[in-house]
């Protein structure tokens, strides 16, 4: 973690970065009370009060102070805000996952990589130029109501958004997935939901040389649909090309050859049959026994989008402008990301712990996200030579806050209409 922790101070910290990021070429070059890498260090605290409380309790944090008072106004911050672009926060989460890869021995699934692709709606404040930019949602009843889509290509195993977009609402799904493809290498196993089975998006994620493992639909396909009659567990079977996949195969300059894949047939616990399309078709190393397992490694992203929702607050944006949805959004994936990770090294100890105990544990990651307000300015704010004790700490602080795991468990679905929480800008919360 310190050598992580160095190279993202390093990077912050250069002049080339705040050059690459900065909107002007006459932005960051006074000597200011809230330069470029202190404007970064702010946006990644997960700011969710009001700007003042926020600055007082940053400010606080930076100078290790006793009692602190803002070191900026909260219109100067807004002006600084204005100069940042928000790409500095997703090189800063690109530099977070490839380091995370090449030196924190992250966990597979048989050699691959398992990434989940999935999407949701998020609310932005109702501003007019949020609207336009975004998109409204009609409801039949009410007022429009602004909506952003965001979407994602998440590691389920080690629970690290490789790569998080947030985009207008008209902008599809399946348009974002191949965005997201354009991350993926030869040892990802890309999980798919229903709604993303398409011969386009599948040759997409197979020229990059990844897998993939999607649920689809039991009555559209017609290959699924005779599979289904069947009665069979599992079929090897020729996808071919349909009209509306050929016009996105050409646009991608993808070859619309005929795929070999593999349906898999799973007898859920309520009776219900759900089928798996995949493109692993070797029964020997990979028996159909391990499929129905496979897909429910799916659920972690489903349960980060529920995180960032209602823990980190991801629709109570800190500005009422399109820059600054952009700056929190991305901000705010980068900190959860640095959380996950800070989790996965204590991971060996939890698995200890848990040998001695009746259920295995886990990590609190609610407890761990709420240790990273104040905590991530400490650790890229003090002297190197201190900030690995300072891990250590923050990671006893993790260990010491497990819950228990209770295998087999569920709980039904209700879908019974729930109240929705809005964030009203005009009205911060203390903390």
């Amino acid at each position: 973690m310190p050598t992580l922790i160095d190279s993202l101070k390093n990077t912050i910290e250069s002049e080339a970065f705040c050059n690459r990021y900065k909107k002007n070429d006459r932005d960051f070059t006074r000597n200011r009370a809230l330069p470029f890498s202190h404007l970064i260090y702010f946006f990644l605290n997960l700011p969710s009060a009001a700007y003042r409380t926020e600055l007082t309790g940053f400010n606080k944090t930076l100078t290790n102070s006793d009692i602190a008072k803002a070191a900026v106004t909260k219109g100067a911050l807004s002006r600084a805000r204005q100069k940042l672009d928000h790409g500095a926060f997703i090189e800063l989460n690109d530099m977070l996952v490839d380091h995370h890869n090449r030196h924190f021995n992250p966990l597979r699934w048989n050699g691959f990589f398992l990434m989940a692709i999935d999407g949701t709606t998020v609310s932005v404040p109702a501003v007019k130029e949020i609207a336009e930019h975004f998109g409204q949602w009609n409801p039949r009843q009410g007022d429009p109501c602004p909506k952003a889509r965001v979407s994602q290509l998440y590691d389920v195993l080690n629970h690290i958004s490789v790569d998080a977009l947030i985009v207008p609402k008209s902008i599809g799904e399946r348009q974002l997935a191949a965005s997201h493809c354009m991350d993926l290498c030869g040892d990802d196993l890309v999980l798919l939901d229903r709604g993303y089975e398409c011969f386009w998006l599948f040759k997409l994620i197979r020229s990059s040389g990844a897998h993939f493992c999607a649920r689809v639909s039991c009555s559209k396909l017609k290959i699924v649909k005779s599979f289904v009659k069947s009665g069979a567990s599992e079929e090897i079977v020729k996808l071919t090309c349909t009209t509306d996949s050929a016009v996105k195969c050409k646009q991608l300059d993808l070859n619309k050859n005929a795929m070999k894949v593999r349906l898999i047939r799973v007898n859920l616990p309520g009776g219900e049959t759900e089928v798996l399309i995949t493109s692993l078709t070797d029964r020997n190393t990979y028996e159909i026994g391990v499929f129905a397992d496979l897909y429910h490694h799916r659920w972690p992203v489903e349960e980060d989008y529920k995180l960032v929702k209602s823990r980190i607050r991801i629709e109570n944006f800190s500005g009422k402008t399109v820059h600054s949805i952009y700056q929190d959004f991305y901000a705010k994936m980068f900190t959860k990301n640095f959380a996950s990770i800070i989790i996965g090294s204590v991971e060996g100890r939890i698995e200890r712990i848990s040998s001695g105990r009746l259920h295995r544990c886990k990590a609190n990651f609610t407890n761990a996200l709420a240790m990273m307000k104040h905590h991530i300015v400490v650790l890229f704010n003090r002297p190197m030579e201190i900030v690995s004790s300072l891990v250590t700490m923050v990671q006893d602080l993790i260990v010491g806050a497990l819950s228990e795991v209770r295998d087999g468990r569920s709980e039904p679905r209700r879908f019974k209409k729930k109240s929705r929480s809005k964030f009203c800008a005009a009205y911060k919360p203390i903390s």
